[in-house]
């Protein structure tokens, strides 16, 4: 039987990637990891030396736990193409610590016959508590239709997909409000640069500064500009 592949047309936004439980980390793992990826760091192999540097005891390399996540989206997208992979390392794994990958599709679109999704990852220890975040991006064949054209060299199936994405934008009025509490923000703004470009007098400049709001609201940018 085939390997089970997966296609655009069945994702959408939101979609939960079954969660990947790893067995519990131990040091006989940390150390095969150490031959493994030549990472022989004695903070991640030698009890004596971590313990001497102020550690508890040894701790999982950040790469181990990567490669647990990779795994999760390698076992999920199968027949898609990995365009992108990062991470950010939260809190240290410890032998005896379980860690659980999962994910969540984030966003969607095509255009001109590539087809993406985007992919927020995370993983969790045993207690819960988040040990790293990331996210990717899958390129897919739009349908097994489409993967047969491609594949014998006709051109794909072209949909044009709008993106979809989790991220909700802020309300319009939310920003309409805010321009509208400080009108004469904008011309200040604008005047002001002027002013740092003509090399104008510091009278006009120092009201300005005076209230608190308006020195507030400018970008820490400007701030520095100063």
């Amino acid at each position: 039987m085939p390997a089970r592949k997966l296609y655009f047309e069945s994702i959408r936004v939101g979609d939960e990637l079954p969660a990947l439980a790893k067995a519990p980390v131990d040091r006989v793992q940390l150390s095969r990891y150490a031959g493994a990826s030549g990472d022989y760091n004695p903070v991640h192999v030698d009890e004596l030396y971590a313990k001497s540097v102020g550690m508890p005891s040894v701790y999982a390399p950040g790469m181990l736990v990567m490669g647990m996540l990779g795994q999760l989206i390698s076992d999920w997208a199968r027949g898609g193409q990995l365009r992108r992979y990062n991470v950010r390392f939260i809190k240290m794994v410890w032998p005896g610590d379980t860690v659980v990958c999962k994910g969540r599709v984030s966003d969607r679109h095509g255009s001109g016959g590539r087809y993406f999704v985007e992919i927020d990852l995370w993983a969790e220890n045993q207690k819960g508590e988040l040990v790293m975040k990331g996210g990717s991006q899958i390129q897919l064949f739009f349908s097994l239709e489409d993967e047969n054209r491609q594949r014998s060299g006709q051109s794909p199936i072209v949909v044009e997909v709008p993106r979809e994405s989790l991220v909700v934008p802020a309300p319009a009025t939310a920003s309409s409000e805010a321009a509208s509490s400080a009108p004469t923000a904008p011309e200040e703004e604008d005047e002001g640069t002027d002013e740092g470009r003509t090399g104008a007098s510091s009278k006009k400049t120092a009201p300005r500064e005076k209230p608190a709001a308006k020195t507030a609201s400018l970008p820490v940018a400007k701030k520095a500009k100063k």
